[in-house]
């Protein structure tokens, strides 16, 4: 027998008769608070002071969406889809990606669907693409900078979208923008693909585009890009990470990762201004998103 404590990330092999009895007892009060929350499931998430907020839930795989739903979500915030590009051979085709996207918006019946273009490189790797090994790759080529490198397959991936567009209310986002020219390029292959689509007589739908806000430099940048998008959506997890300059896996600094540091905070305020400021919607994914103590600040 053995014991996995998943929040701790702690694995115990022939368990002890005292850890099985402290984790059952750990399991039936993990049990009892989650059936206790099942009453909120269907009701608006409303704080104190009668701010509404929308609450979404993350995926990785199509299959995923129906457990965001069952749990009261109002949407995807966030279609993880590098997750469809591993544990296999080769790259999924137009087709498979297609077929995932459209699967996700149509069991959300026309909630908000947003799906994150390909993010691999820093600890997400993909052996058949034979990236380059980098020294630092959090800081390297990865996410749009490599699909912006490789427009066939960041193509193929739009291309699948687009016609996934069709079946519900879905919008793209790009992650680790740096740069304007970044999402400039990235829109003008948007719109590539809408003219193949269309002389290949394929539907598909117009798609709001959106960035994610997790460089210190897309923040700072974020007035910019606000003309340039139509929703930003905050990563908290590599903002404060970029921004602290830490890395939270390493237990000598981790006490530096945390998303109410001022400085990062300055940055989540600078980027919610300046998406208000265009009338733009702005969202916030990542650990910080749970964290209670930005709710009197966010809200």
């Amino acid at each position: 027998m053995i014991i996995a404590d998943g929040f701790k990330g702690k694995v115990f092999t022939d368990p002890t008769e005292e850890e099985l009895e402290e984790y059952r007892s750990k399991q039936a009060a993990y049990l009892k608070e989650k059936e206790s929350l099942n009453e909120y499931f269907s009701k608006e998430t409303v704080t104190k002071s009668g701010v509404k907020k929308h609450v979404y839930g993350n995926i990785g795989k199509a299959e995923d969406a129906q457990n965001v739903l069952q749990n009261g979500g109002e949407g995807i915030g966030l279609f993880r889809t590098e997750f469809l590009f591993m544990d296999r051979a080769s790259l999924p085709t137009e087709q498979e990606q297609y077929e995932a996207y459209s699967t996700v918006a149509k069991i959300t019946d026309g909630k908000e669907v947003i799906i994150r273009t390909l993010d691999i490189g820093g600890d997400k790797a993909i052996d058949y693409l034979k990236i380059e090994k980098e020294d630092n790759p959090f800081l390297g080529h990865r996410a749009i900078r490599y699909c912006l490198d490789n427009p066939k397959i960041f193509k193929i991936q739009l291309r699948a979208i687009l016609r996934a567009a069709v079946f519900g209310n879905i919008k793209v986002m790009l992650p680790l923008v740096t740069t304007l020219d970044e999402v400039r390029r990235a829109k003008a292959l948007i719109e590539e693909c809408k003219d193949e689509l269309k002389n290949e007589g394929l539907k598909f739908a117009d798609i709001p585009v959106g960035v994610m806000i997790e460089t210190p430099s897309a923040a700072i940048i974020s007035d910019l890009l606000a003309k340039e998008v139509d929703f930003f959506s905050i990563g908290t997890n590599d903002l404060t990470g970029y921004t602290m300059a830490v890395d939270r896996g390493n237990a000598a600094v981790s006490k530096l990762y945390d998303p109410i540091q001022p400085a990062v905070l300055r940055l989540i305020e600078t980027t919610i201004k300046n998406a208000k400021k265009a009338g733009i919607p702005v969202g916030m994914c990542g650990e910080a998103a749970a964290d209670t103590r930005l709710i009197p600040l966010l809200c």
